[in-house]
C-alpha cells in the first residue's frame, strides 16, 4: 500500500510545483500578506512567489540552485516544518531523544528546501482557482481547496492544510494534499521505517546529504 501511495504522489509532482508556491507566505513581502486569514494569504503569496520566478527566471536558468535560496527566503518563514517534523516522527516520540529530534528538525527543514525546489523546476505557468473564503470559527486548522487548470487534461484538486498559531494567531502551511495524497503522510511513509529501523540520527544524517543535491532542470539530466 504504501508504495503505491507513493507512486501515485511522485505522479503528481509537476501539480506540486503549483502547491508548493501556493501554500506559504512570501519573506520580502511579508506585509502584502494576510497571515489572518488563511484563504487571502494563499492567493496573496500565490501572486508574490510566482512573480519572483517570472523575474529571475534568467539567474534561475544559470543557477538553478537559487531556487533553493528563493524556497528559504519567501516560502519557509511560513511553512510550520516544525509541526510537520513532529508529525513525521510520529509514533517514534517516545523512543527518541530531545537531542535527536533538535538535530532532526533542521535537517529535515533543509530536506524540505531541496524538496520543494527541485520540484519547482516543473513549473510551467499553470493556471490556479481558488476557493472563496469562508468562516473561520474557532478552527485551529482549515483545509483550503485550489484547483490546477492545465490545457488538455482534468482539473487537478490541491487542498492545503493550515494551522492557526496560538501564539500570534497567525497561520501556517504545514501538509498540502493532491488528489488526495498528502505531502506529509508520504513523507512519514517514506522516513517512519527508516526511523524504526536505523534510529533518528540515522536518517537526520541521510536527509542533510540529500540536502546538498544540486538543482537540475530535467532537461539538463543525464
Amino acid at each position: 500500500m504504501t508504495r503505491i501511495i507513493m507512486k501515485k504522489f511522485f505522479a503528481l509532482l509537476p501539480m506540486l510545483a503549483v502547491a508548493v508556491g501556493l501554500s506559504v507566505g512570501a519573506h520580502a513581502n511579508s506585509g502584502q500578506v494576510d497571515k489572518k486569514d488563511p484563504y487571502k494569504m494563499i492567493q496573496q503569496v500565490a501572486e508574490i512567489t510566482f512573480k519572483r520566478f517570472a523575474d529571475e527566471q534568467t539567474q534561475i536558468r544559470k543557477d538553478p540552485n537559487l531556487l533553493k535560496s528563493i524556497v528559504r527566503e519567501e516560502l519557509m518563514p511560513y511553512i510550520n516544518y516544525k509541526y510537520a517534523a513532529g508529525k513525521v516522527i510520529g509514533k517514534h516520540f517516545a523512543k527518541t531523544s530531545k537531542k535527536d529530534r533538535a538535530e532532526f528538525v533542521p535537517a529535515f527543514k533543509e530536506y524540505l528546501v531541496t524538496s520543494y525546489a527541485q520540484v519547482f523546476t516543473l513549473y510551467n505557468k499553470q493556471k490556479v482557482e481558488f476557493e472563496p473564503g469562508r468562516p473561520l470559527g474557532k478552527k485551529k486548522i482549515v483545509a483550503v481547496n485550489t484547483q490546477v487548470i492545465e490545457p488538455g487534461r482534468d482539473p487537478i484538486d490541491i487542498s492545503f492544510k493550515v494551522r492557526k498559531s496560538r501564539k500570534t494567531n497567525e497561520w501556517k502551511a504545514f501538509d498540502m494534499v493532491a488528489e488526495g495524497v498528502s505531502l506529509l503522510d508520504s513523507k512519514q511513509a517514506e522516513l517512519s521505517s527508516l526511523i524504526r529501523q536505523k534510529g533518528l540520527p540515522y536518517v537526520t544524517q541521510m536527509l542533510k546529504e540529500k540536502s546538498q543535491r544540486n538543482i537540475v532542470f530535467k532537461s539538463e539530466q543525464g
